[in-house]
């Protein structure tokens, strides 16, 4: 056991050197995004020998492609091409640079403007109105190749084709909504309109959320100060109910699927069968323990077979639908943790498992795609290390599995048709962003860009990444150096942590991952530190889902074992901690300072969980249960119960329109404190903001933070 813990520290542990330059950074460097790596963006063209960027040619904003089997470059069109070609068909638009497109073959390409979609030919240089698409419709979602389009009007779902529009329901409003993404965003889900292969189905969400308790977002500018209801389902209370409908164009035919099952159940991961006869749903209770993958004839709504189950004591979530395969439309790919860590795995659609294709103690966290003959499917994730990204192959048949990038680091790929070469964006804690060409091989083939170090001219101190071993288990901390750093000083130190699912703070990545107010903080002269806890992504389901029924107390537990590593340090002053964090981060700030007193001097906590009885149903009872399930993991991890034990100074910052972390946390805590005589609590709120600050108010919020460590640690 010794010596592997030896071989993971050395081979874990990253060092990016200090630059010796002394340009100081401010808070507006810091807010803005100038200072991070640039890069360009290349896309493969269909026939997968080219690929395209946009680039200033002569000061015209113009498309170039490369051949890369032969290296030659066209200048394929510019915007002032596509200008000539708008007015020659006397369509009365201007474009001011090359608009957003998509490729049709290698030389046809397709873009919008103002709701409009226009087919533009390089070669001969026509221009086409490929259809109108209503821009007053809501949560639009356009067919790619019919052009067909859904929307939401007037809160009706509204389908649009050949100019014509018709509206398919009548009764939105009043807590029925048509068309949004639904469970919160939960399980994957992004958007709730979902076209068939063909373009001549439509299946869509439809919510009704009239049982759910109304929550008050206010609007301060209006005298007297009005407000108004967001539909907000807390832990334990009343969902929102959804069903899936069906819209055949065809035959203008409207039908819902048949799930059975009670209300509040989820139906998630919405995917069409390649024929678009049949239509799949990843079925998830209530309690998140208990999935199945059910698939419904979508002539008539009923369930034509479950095809498997998923359970576990803890949860399941499922994010990602079956991925059919081309060459064989009776299999698909399914993501499981089924075994601990994410996998993948071929089925068929009578569902019988095939193979598990990938197994390991790490995880695949993206597919890119198969060769032509769908022998080989390449895709990203963790084998070498939790703390990078690389390119794998596993072979169809022999399950075997090849890495393909080579480089130590975080990888991002996007392969060409003919699945023969890759465009590989690339960044390590000493490469800003390279963007290459690899082959199969994992050879470089071509440098496409190699980013500039925005911060060369800067006083960067040194970041390290290491391992800390805890048990059997190894965690990653980061730290950031203040520049010139002496280590015969004392430094005060800033924790900065989120600590919870679906996140990860380390990689190896330019600066590890660093936030650009940390350089800022340790231009300053405190040291910046960092470690992910139990709890955090991509590490396997028992590290994340370890907090189960206990969110904050495991947490809590690394994150001290973590303090006592920089405690330990020989140049930190143990009397000046100070710790930030927001959203979960803040829920984790407040428990570190109230549950754990004494040991920081300063806390800033923005947009914090203060009572999981007032989250939201999808996320909480996931990892928590219901309260009624669970009232003593509920009540332990209240921080209203523990605001007596807050030592040192907290700054507790909220949005006053948050609908994601409710404002009402924050004020209780506020209102607690007063009961309790807390005047170490200060206050700051965001008008108008959600759950995070944002645009030009961003300056000010990172300014305020820092403003209150360099004030009080």
């Amino acid at each position: 056991m010794k010596s592997i813990l030896i071989s993971i520290l050395v081979l874990a542990t990253f060092v990016q050197d200090s630059v010796a330059q002394d340009k100081m950074l401010s808070v507006a460097d810091v807010a803005g995004y100038s200072l991070y790596p640039r890069g360009k963006n290349f896309t493969w063209l269909p026939g997968g020998n080219k690929f395209s960027s946009i680039e200033k040619v002569d000061g015209t904003s113009s498309v170039i492609t490369q051949d890369y089997t032969n290296g030659v470059n066209d200048t394929l069109f510019n915007v002032d091409d596509l200008n000539e070609a708008l007015d020659n068909m006397h369509m009365d638009v201007t474009l001011k640079g090359i608009p957003y497109f998509k490729w049709i073959d290698d030389y046809n390409i397709q873009f919008s403007h103002k709701g409009n979609y226009y087919n533009y030919n390089a070669l001969t240089k026509n221009i086409l109105l490929a259809g109108a698409i209503n821009t007053k419709g809501e949560h639009t979602e356009v067919h790619a190749s019919t052009l067909n389009s859904a929307y939401v009007k007037d809160h009706n779902l509204v389908i649009k084709t050949n100019e014509i529009e018709r509206k398919i329901t009548y009764d939105g409003g009043d807590g029925i909504v048509y068309g949004q993404a639904v469970h919160r965003f939960e399980f994957g889900i992004t958007k709730g309109l979902f076209w068939a292969p063909e373009g001549n189905k439509l299946a869509f969400y439809r919510k009704d959320e009239k049982s759910v308790t109304d929550y008050p977002i206010y609007d301060l500018t209006s005298v007297p100060a009005t407000h108004r209801n967001v539909k907000y389902p807390t832990a334990g209370d009343s969902s929102h109910t959804v069903k899936l409908g069906i819209y055949n164009l065809e035959e203008e035919t409207l039908l819902y699927l048949d799930v059975d099952g009670s209300y509040d159940q989820f139906i998630t991961n919405v995917t069409w069968a390649p024929d678009g006869e049949s239509i799949y749903i990843a079925w998830v209770n209530r309690a998140q323990n208990h999935m199945k993958m059910q698939r419904y004839d979508v002539s008539n709504g009923q369930l034509s077979k479950v095809l498997f189950e998923e359970k576990n004591d803890r949860y399941v979530e499922p994010e990602h639908g079956p991925i059919f395969l081309k060459t064989d439309k009776t299999k698909f790919l399914w993501y499981s943790e089924r075994d601990g860590y994410n996998h993948l795995y071929l089925y068929n659609t009578k569902g019988k498992l095939i193979d598990q294709l990938t197994s390991g103690k790490w995880i695949v966290t993206e597919i890119i795609g198969f060769d032509e003959l769908e022998e080989n499917l390449y895709f990203m994730g963790t084998k070498d290390s939790p703390l990078e990204r690389h390119l794998y192959q596993v072979n169809m048949k022999t399950l075997g599995i090849k890495k393909i990038t080579k480089h130590a680091g975080t990888h991002s790929i996007k392969m060409n048709s003919k699945a023969s070469q890759f465009i590989d964006v690339f960044s390590s804690m000493k490469v800003p962003k390279d963007t290459r060409i690899i082959d199969t091989y994992g050879d470089i083939i071509q440098v496409l860009h190699k980013a500039d170090n925005p911060l060369k001219e800067y006083a960067i101190g040194k970041i390290e990444i290491e391992p800390l071993v805890k048990g059997n288990t190894v965690f990653y901390q980061r730290i950031v150096y203040p520049p010139n750093f002496d280590e015969n000083k004392k430094y005060p130190a800033i924790v900065y942590l989120y600590g919870g699912p679906h996140s990860q703070q380390i990689t190896n990545r330019w600066n590890g991952g660093s936030r650009m107010e940390f350089l800022y903080w340790a231009q300053q002269g405190y040291v910046v530190y960092t470690i992910d806890n139990r709890g955090s992504a991509n590490r396997g389901f028992e590290f994340e889902s370890a907090v189960h029924r206990q969110l904050g107390t495991l947490e809590m537990e690394d994150q001290m074992a973590g303090i006592k590593y920089l405690k330990g340090l020989p140049f930190i002053d143990k009397e000046r901690l100070g710790i930030h964090g927001w959203s979960f981060g803040g829920f984790m700030t407040t428990s570190m300072m109230s549950r754990n007193p004494g040991i920081f001097k300063v806390g800033v906590a923005g947009g914090p969980v203060i009572d999981w009885d007032y989250y939201e149903i999808m996320y909480t009872e996931r990892y928590m249960d219901t309260p009624e399930e669970n009232p003593e993991g509920y009540k332990k991890a209240n921080l209203l119960n523990y605001v007596q034990d807050l030592e040192g100074r907290l700054l507790m910052i909220h949005g006053t329109d948050d609908d994601v972390v409710l404002w009402q946390h924050s004020m209780l805590y506020v209102q607690k404190a007063v009961d309790n005589n807390k005047i170490n609590l200060d206050y700051y709120i965001y008008p108008k903001h959600k759950h995070n600050v944002r645009g030009k108010d961003r300056e000010h919020l990172i300014g305020k933070i820092s403003q209150y460590f360099f004030e009080h640690l």
